[in-house]
């Protein structure tokens, strides 16, 4: 998820939580029953961005995160597993063989947390309008592919494809396709500012400052009709300026759970923790980093300077000395854990070398050294990212091969900048849609591919993704998407370097800690619960 740049906002999804005893306040926060979650996501309006909470606008992790429990889709992701199953709907499915459409039958009684009867016409309207608004850095590429969608009755959506998509049920479980009430938000309008209205879990209130989210508080809305089973009655988060003061907060009992964004530093903390009652869980995770390119720009047009580039970094390194070993190298865009991952970059460059570097310069007769700034935002991805890019500078300036300098943009800025192209080459992040290869190469190729990149490749648009989105067995497009990721690799429109790891904190009592993060970075504040001391 960004595009869902990523549209990206964490170093890595860490949710830290705290029983809070009886009668006591260890942990509780001020709110009672409330499970209180802290986070670093910076959800602001701003005159370019102006409803980081609108279905329609919003393409980031932290802002999904809070939507995911505030809206219903048509289908959900399970607490575990990769196949999507029906939330809002009752069943779907394609009509036929060529995966061009799908036919959506609802549950019976859904409404709104307004009391709103949500019917197909809703679902309608939904898709129409986000595609009509068509916000730029939106999540309409989603669902870009849909030609047409109709309601057949007040119980029946059917959807009109394009062209073939075996993933569109995993689409249709993101919040990209989050159901709205059509007298409640306008067809061709954006709902600017912090309100929510919707048919999920959870219903909602929140509080801000200065156009930025400080507190949203979840209640659960007795009318909701779905998937999930929901494990509390109240969660509050309530959103910091930096991990410093979340941290601060929870050693003094103000909040009752941590979630993104912590330093590795924090993280080696709690790992190495050997007495008190908290226990630090480590999984793999999904999310990625790596450097874009805009491929018209001076200094990075020619493809020998990215490929220089892509022989020189040391992701070891990277992992080492940033990260402290609480993320893994990354080459390929496609992180291991998903199927069709392959080394390709590895299996392209090897190990780092400066003389193989000096090698593709000269053979493209590039003189060196090489000027280039990176550019990156630290107030999104985390406070490593300085330390990351410094890193990174080093690196390419030991070489003697490149003359490099750095620039942190305030991510407002930073966003808008990088889709117009006003950087060469620039730090993303990335937490999938959805758990499929496509959603790690389909994004970033294309007319309208999230990076607003010029980078185009007819094998991998005309060709291999096309093919693979016909085949409903995923194994059977493992060969197309391996020669996808043989080619980023030869070509560098992007360079991966991390793929993070997933930390899961709990103190004695607290239940459902290790499903309260999905694969994708989204909070799943329904799993969250109270259970007993030992």
């Amino acid at each position: 998820m960004n595009r869902k740049t990523m549209v990206l906002p964490a170093l890595v999804g860490l949710l830290t939580s705290v029983l809070a005893g009886c009668g006591s306040a260890d942990g509780a926060g001020s709110d009672g029953d409330a499970i209180v979650v802290g986070s670093t996501d910076l959800i602001e309006a701003t005159d370019t961005a102006p409803a980081p909470l609108d279905p329609a606008q919003v393409y980031d992790v932290g802002s999904w995160g809070v939507m995911h429990n505030v809206f219903q889709t048509l289908m959900r992701m399970p607490r575990s597993g990769s196949t999507p199953v029906p939330d809002a709907a009752r069943s779907c499915g394609f009509q036929d063989k060529q995966s061009e459409q799908f036919r959506c039958t609802l549950r019976k009684g859904l409404t709104f947390s307004n009391g709103h009867e949500l019917t197909a016409r809703d679902v309608v309207f939904s898709f129409e309008r986000t595609l009509a608004i068509d916000y730029a850095n939106g999540p309409q590429s989603l669902i870009s592919n849909i030609d047409k969608v109709e309601a057949a009755g007040e119980l029946e959506v059917v959807f009109h494809l394009k062209s073939p998509d075996a993933t569109f049920p995993h689409k249709l479980a993101t919040p990209a396709t989050a159901l709205v009430d059509s007298e409640d938000y306008a067809r061709n309008k954006l709902r600017s500012g912090f309100e929510m209205s919707g048919s999920g879990p959870y219903e909602v209130s929140v509080e801000t400052s200065e156009n930025r989210l400080t507190k949203a508080v979840f209640t659960r809305n007795p009318k909701y009709q779905g998937a999930v089973e929901v494990g509390n009655s109240k969660v509050e988060m309530r959103f910091f300026p930096d991990a410093k003061a979340m941290e601060k907060a929870l050693n003094a009992g103000d909040i009752s759970a941590l979630n993104r964004t912590l330093s590795p530093e924090q993280i080696v903390r709690l790992r190495d923790k050997i007495q008190g009652d908290v226990k630090l869980t480590e999984s793999s995770g999904q999310e990625i980093r790596y450097l874009a390119f805009n491929t018209d720009a001076p200094g990075v047009r020619d493809k020998a300077v990215r490929k220089a580039m892509a022989q020189l970094v040391d992701r070891q390194a990277l992992v080492r000395d940033v990260y402290q070993r609480t993320t893994v190298p990354l080459y390929s865009l496609v992180p291991t854990g998903t199927s069709a991952h392959t080394n390709s970059f590895h299996n392209t460059y090897g190990d780092p070398s400066v003389s193989k570097a000096r090698k593709i310069l000269r053979d493209a007769d590039v003189s060196t050294p090489v000027k280039l700034t990176l550019s990156y935002s630290s107030d999104h991805y985390g406070p490593a990212s300085t330390k990351e890019f410094q890193a990174l500078r080093q690196q390419l300036n030991d070489s003697r091969l490149f003359e490099v300098k750095i620039q942190d943009v305030p991510w407002t800025k930073f966003r808008p900048a990088a889709a117009k192209g006003e950087y060469a080459a620039y730090g993303m992040g990335w937490y999938p849609d959805f758990p499929d290869p496509d959603n790690y190469v389909a994004p970033f190729f294309g007319p309208d591919n999230f990076l607003g990149s010029p980078y185009r490749n007819t094998t991998i648009e005309d060709v291999l993704i096309p093919r693979t989105r016909q085949q409903e067995q995923r194994t059977v497009a493992v060969r197309d998407f391996q020669q996808a990721q043989d080619i980023i690799a030869d070509e560098v429109p992007v360079l991966p370097l991390w793929q993070g790891k997933q930390y899961v904190a709990t103190r004695d009592g607290v239940t459902g800690a290790e499903w309260a993060v999905d694969d994708a970075g989204k909070l799943r504040l329904w799993e969250l619960g109270r259970g007993v001391k030992g």
